[in-house]
């Protein structure tokens, strides 16, 4: 017989009473253990998402863009099908379309929310990636303008998103505190930063290598069909600082062999398997970055207030003077794969040899990330002006050498720049970043200001793609003084939040409850409808 107590005078505690064993601290130390590890593997999982869906992306327009330049391909492929054109109307479609983000990116995160938004958009590039087994005008340009369209939402989400984590991290790891203040207190300014430079340094770590990622089918594949430099590079004059344009006098038959339809289609099924695997990621690791509560307050502040929002921010000095590092962001990352990749890199030691000069850029990148930590011990003007600093100085070498071509005696000093150039960029990425997170970390608005940033990354590549045929000197000279000023600007600004100024940051409005389709709870008429109020009274 079990010693289970049973008849009218059994005491109840001992039949429903709590585990005696029970330890509530300990419990509630193990759920907030299990919630800082659900935070850490969406930082994860957002961050190898982004690095395969990029690298899926690059990998295959670099290819693509490698065959289609090709004569006899295009010809034997494609005949009369006018593939030059629709490349580059696929280009325009890319670089053109993100010019618009800036009207519909807020607008599109409110509503479909943040994860949502980025597994949109990782499907976008999946859609992208997809339309190449079929290469026609009707399936390559409206991929690429659907592309040019995902660009803004989806890198303004994943900044968004990392630095929600980062406050929710900090929330977790304090919440005995919060349990003090009580749950609608918001905790100290500045308080998430050193997680928010942790989880930007994992973030760029992944994000730079996706670079590296790209170049595998140029490595395993395209490299055993390319000519050697002696052929390619026959007609090729000046090199550096010398050239106009990209790969004046290159050679218009790069490949020796055709690849085969069969090898190319595997080639693709591989990069689309890769994309998938990064929509799965997103969509089966990827926390939400706000409570449901919170996600019906972010959109209950009107569609209109939310469209208007990010044009206001442009009241605030700190924005204004953080612009021209926006624009540098996009200008140095397209140098390093066209200026510095093919200017310097293909235009002297030859096609096959592009892809282990953005390997080796992608690596330096990846692993200088975390040289962004020093921004936990250092004023965060380190890392940021450190960056600006090494580029200045390459920036200028660069500016007075002429690799002569056909010549692998300096192909040393091109890996050098490239590690060196991925270190600025490593700490331009991880500094900007952090540095919105900081002086944003108001959650109704960290989605705008993301967007304000990669709109004008966006604009500065789209530039870069006007003046694609500019001399060399000229790309240096606009880089230097785009350079110089964007480093003046945020000195400037950090001299001004030194003495007090105050920004002007526009007033985000209350959210409107009553919105249709929600109902919340309050006391003076519970969750009854309007009829019924007007029954009941």
């Amino acid at each position: 017989r079990l010693g289970v107590p049973d008849g009218p005078g059994a005491p109840l505690d001992e039949l429903v009473g709590a585990y005696p064993n029970y330890n509530e601290e300990e419990e509630e130390c193990r759920y907030y253990r299990r919630k800082r590890l659900g935070v850490l593997k969406n930082v994860l999982a957002a961050s190898a998402g982004g690095m395969l869906t990029y690298g899926v992306y690059l990998g295959l327009l670099q290819m693509q863009l490698i065959l289609h330049y090709d004569e006899t391909y295009r010809e034997v492929k494609y005949g009369n099908m006018g593939l030059p054109d629709i490349d580059s109307k696929m280009l325009m479609g890319i670089n053109v379309t993100p010019i618009a983000a800036l009207l519909y990116t807020p607008v599109l995160i409110r509503f479909f929310g943040t994860k949502w938004m980025m597994f949109l958009a990782v499907g976008i590039y999946a859609l992208f990636v997809s339309t190449n087994y079929w290469e026609r005008y009707y399936t390559l340009v409206p991929s690429a303008v659907a592309l040019g369209m995902a660009i803004v939402p989806l890198w303004a989400s994943m900044g968004n998103y990392i630095t929600r984590m980062a406050q929710k991290y900090y929330e977790y790891s304090h919440y005995k505190e919060r349990d003090e203040q009580g749950p609608q207190q918001r905790p100290p300014r500045g308080s998430h930063a050193p997680y928010l430079l942790v989880f930007q340094t994992i973030f760029y770590s992944f994000f730079h290598l996706s670079f590296a990622c790209a170049q595998l089918p140029m490595i395993y594949f395209l490299n055993h069909y390319l000519y050697d430099l002696n052929h390619t590079l026959y007609n090729v004059q000046s090199c550096g600082t010398d050239s106009q344009g990209i790969l004046l006098g290159f050679n218009k038959t790069v490949l020796r062999t055709l690849p085969r339809s069969g090898n190319l289609i595997v080639v693709e099924s591989v990069l689309m398997a890769v994309a998938f695997l990064a929509m799965l990621l997103v969509l089966g690791l990827c926390g939400a970055a706000y409570r449901p509560t919170e996600e019906i307050d972010l959109r209950s502040v009107g569609w209109g207030n939310i469209f208007q929002l990010p044009f206001k921010h442009v009241r605030d000095f700190r924005l204004r003077h953080l612009v021209p590092f926006f624009i540098y962001s996009g200008f140095e990352v397209l140098f390093a794969c066209t200026g510095l990749g093919l200017g310097y890199g293909v235009c002297s030691v030859g096609l096959e040899r592009l892809a282990y000069l953005l390997v080796a850029y992608s690596l330096g990148a990846s692993a200088s990330s975390v040289l962004g930590l020093l921004g936990l011990w250092l004023p965060r003007q380190v890392p940021l002006v450190g960056g600006a600093g090494v580029h200045l100085l390459l920036t200028l070498g660069l500016f007075f050498w002429a690799p002569a071509p056909r010549v692998l005696r300096h192909i040393w000093i091109l890996y050098v720049a490239a590690v060196l150039w991925g270190v600025g960029s490593a700490l331009n990425k991880t500094g900007l970043s952090t540095l919105l997170g900081i002086l944003y970390e108001d959650k109704e608005r960290q989605d705008f200001i993301f967007t304000i940033y990669h709109w004008w990354q966006a604009v500065a590549i789209f530039v870069v793609y006007l003046g694609s045929s500019l001399p060399m000197k000229a790309k240096l000279a606009v880089l230097l003084l785009t350079l110089v000023a964007a480093t003046t600007s945020y000195l400037w600004m950090e001299q001004k939040l030194r003495r007090g100024a105050v920004p002007r940051q526009p007033r985000i409005p209350r959210p409107q409850h009553k919105v249709r389709g929600y109902r919340y709870l309050e006391e003076e008429n519970s969750d009854e409808s309007d009829a019924e109020g007007v029954h009941g009274g």
